[in-house]
């Protein structure tokens, strides 16, 4: 009992535990629940498994880890244990996001037909083949959308709304850069776009009125907000019952430069966070995924998000 109290001193070590009390989990998996490098969980892994309080388990090349179960002479000992886990979890501001992000995890160890699709994705576009591209694709999907109301928030020159334009009903783009909004809105007189109308405002204080619209879209664009949370809460203000959200964001990653390259304010979104930003302005049948994986450094993810106002 001493032995293992000494190791709940580190907060990492009390959600590793339960975590795996609840599931059993490989490293990858316990990286994208923590957020963490694979070496410090690897170490605090072992410490646990000294300890005898976790176990491993060989699968091909993959080590999943659990809970050890207790001898029967130790089950009283255990059970008080992780009663005492349980009881400092509210302590620890991480736990909370904890129990999501393992739902998540969970979520996608079944969803075998997205890991189908990925990998022909992958193989699309690797062989030439003539009028097979990305962006027709792209194209006919577009123009198999609904006539919808679509605000593009944080438009910036307006490249995205354009190509929204061709199906949509109307296109209201959003920027907070009035040379963005002069450029994009002279595009649109120059090309006809009669549908796609150019608004000066901020993501966080729209320029849209109560249920405007029926599609949000931040593309690439709330990682630039200074309040993302509330950017999705005026989101939700401005669209229709039954409308819908849809997040195109970078995943969290540690590129410290963008800061200064692309102005950007936040190094991206988890899912976990994006759910929360949804879950809170009152989005439900909520969606996530990784969409997009770049292959060089420093590796950017793109991260999809998607809810419908009830």
């Amino acid at each position: 009992m001493l032995k293992s109290l000494r190791l709940f001193g580190d907060p990492a070590r009390v959600r590793l535990l339960l975590l795996l009390a609840r599931e059993e989990l490989s490293v990858a998996e316990l990286q994208e629940i923590l957020g963490k490098g694979q070496s410090q969980i690897s170490t605090h892994l072992s410490q646990l498994k000294q300890a005898g309080l976790v176990e491993d388990r060989r699968t091909g090349k993959n080590i999943f880890y659990r809970s050890k179960p207790p001898k029967p002479l130790e089950q009283a000992a255990h059970k008080r244990l992780l009663e005492l886990l349980q009881a400092a979890a509210p302590e620890i501001p991480e736990a909370r996001e904890d129990e999501a992000a393992l739902n998540l995890v969970l979520a996608k160890r079944e969803d075998k037909m997205r890991n189908y699709f990925d990998s022909l994705a992958g193989k699309f576009g690797r062989e030439y083949m003539p009028g097979r591209s990305w962006k027709g694709l792209a194209e006919v999907l577009l123009r198999l959308m609904p006539a919808l109301e679509i605000a593009d928030l944080g438009a910036g020159e307006g490249t995205f709304s354009q190509l929204l334009a061709q199906s949509a009903k109307r296109v209201i783009a959003v920027d907070n850069s009035e040379k963005m909004v002069e450029f994009g809105s002279k595009l649109a007189r120059d090309h006809a776009l009669l549908n796609l109308e150019f608004r000066l405002g901020s993501m966080e204080a729209l320029p849209l009125a109560d249920g405007e619209v029926d599609l949000a879209f931040f593309s690439q664009s709330l990682h630039h907000a200074l309040h993302p949370a509330r950017a999705v809460a005026e989101a939700w203000r401005i669209l229709r019952p039954g409308g819908r959200i849809a997040i195109l964001d970078l995943a969290r990653h540690q590129f410290e430069e963008a800061r200064e390259l692309y102005a950007d304010l936040w190094l991206g979104f988890t899912e976990v966070e994006l759910r929360r930003y949804l879950e809170d302005s009152g989005f439900r049948n909520l969606q996530t995924a990784i969409v997009h994986r770049e292959p060089e450094p420093p590796y950017f993810e793109t991260v999809c998000a998607i809810g419908q106002k009830q």
